[in-house]
């Protein structure tokens, strides 16, 4: 099992990822034949569940993409489902305190940091893996160094406890979300807002200080370079089924144009 989205970030390449919301194995495939480095399986958003993103994990897999899946909720269930299915990043969306990112670390890691039921799993390739036939500790501490728990900050109760978050033994991350954030302080959809802006400088500044990754949503190619430049790991990227459409209207506008 190996992580190449965590790889990147520690030599400190920034990886490059989107959305997926069209639930097709081939749209998958021509995301991560497009050159991305990791897709999110949104199933908070998007119309799937854990059958369906099995599939979809297996086919960025197989592809050379690495599988993330933003999940429904932090409960027990959520988590540990989509660990199983092999998604290598798990984002939660809507945390709201320091003991709600606790809970993420029980249900997501392993002993001796958190209580992950044990299972040969699709994920875990039914433990015929070299790191999985070493020993149950070998592969319980594998597990836990490669799958990425990255809470997302878009809520004030995570931003007001943003420091002990990142600190947390578990936490691999914080994924920013603006939109949800921007609404989260009063002003929604006002990114030049003096206290929203402090507010991505903050998270990035804390990731940093924590050794942890930061993550953040960007809506165009511009965006998501001053994020990087901001200091900001890993660029969440637009949407496949927002890049398709855009590639659709530019394409056809090209055909119209009159000559």
């Amino acid at each position: 099992m190996r992580n190449d989205v965590e790889a990147m970030i520690e030599v400190g390449d920034h990886p490059l990822g989107t959305f997926f919301q069209l639930g097709n194995q081939t749209a998958v495939e021509c995301v991560a034949y497009g050159g991305v480095d990791f897709i999110i399986i949104d199933t908070e958003h998007g119309p799937f569940d854990v059958e369906t993103s099995l599939d979809l994990i297996r086919a960025a897999k197989s592809a050379g993409c690495v599988p993330f899946a933003r999940v429904k909720d932090s409960s027990r269930a959520s988590i540990l489902k989509m660990l199983d299915a092999g998604a290598l990043g798990i984002i939660i969306p809507n945390v709201r305190s320091l003991e709600e990112a606790r809970e993420i670390v029980r249900w997501g890691k392993y002993f001796p940091i958190g209580e992950r039921g044990i299972a040969p799993t699709p994920g875990a390739h039914y433990w015929t893996d070299d790191y999985a036939t070493a020993g149950l500790g070998n592969f319980m501490r594998v597990c836990n160094e490669q799958t990425m728990l990255i809470p997302q900050c878009e809520t004030l109760g995570c931003l007001n406890d943003i420091e002990a978050i990142a600190r947390l033994e578990g936490i691999d991350g914080v994924f920013v979300g603006p939109f949800d954030l921007s609404a989260a302080l009063g002003r929604p959809g006002d990114f030049d807002n003096p206290e929203h802006i402090e507010a991505l400088d903050r998270v990035q500044r804390i990731c940093r200080e924590a050794g942890k990754a930061s993550f953040i949503y960007a809506t165009t190619p511009a965006d998501a370079r001053r994020r990087i430049e901001q200091g900001y790991d890993s660029i969440a990227y637009s949407m496949d089924a927002l890049m398709l459409i855009d590639a659709v209207k530019r394409t056809v506008a090209q055909i119209r144009e009159p000559r």
